[in-house]
């Protein structure tokens, strides 16, 4: 089973924090032990949404928006794709995850469709 990781963005994330050199070596560790196990397929942090863009669709119509975005909570400050036998697999991995912010944060785990899901279409 294939899920995306999601690290949610927090108000020191979309400052653009960096962050410390203790943090840093936690995640690496951590990612490490991902990559040891055999299970990571992607991964990546994303820059604030001060230097994203938008393009809502609506019909043959695109419509532009340049960030900075709201709800903070709501952005993605990084991923990870995993290759896990089921939910609690990811699961164990992300309650042994680093915290990813300097203060609370937020990671949620969401299955991705695979092939299998669009057999009957």
């Amino acid at each position: 089973m294939r899920v995306m990781v999601i690290v949610k963005s927090t108000a020191d994330s979309e400052a653009g924090l960096m962050p410390t050199p203790e943090a840093w070596a936690a995640m690496e560790a951590f990612n490490a032990e991902l990559d040891a196990a055999g299970i990571t397929r992607a991964m990546g942090g994303l820059k604030p949404s001060k230097q994203g863009k938008r393009v809502r669709f609506d019909g043959t119509g695109r419509t532009l928006t340049d960030g900075p975005f709201a709800a903070t909570n709501e952005l993605i400050a990084g991923f990870w794709i995993w290759e896990v036998k089921d939910m609690a697999e990811a699961l164990d991995w992300v309650t042994r995850c680093p915290n990813p912010m300097p203060g609370p944060s937020e990671i949620e785990i969401r299955p991705m469709y695979g092939d299998a899901d669009f057999v009957d279409m």
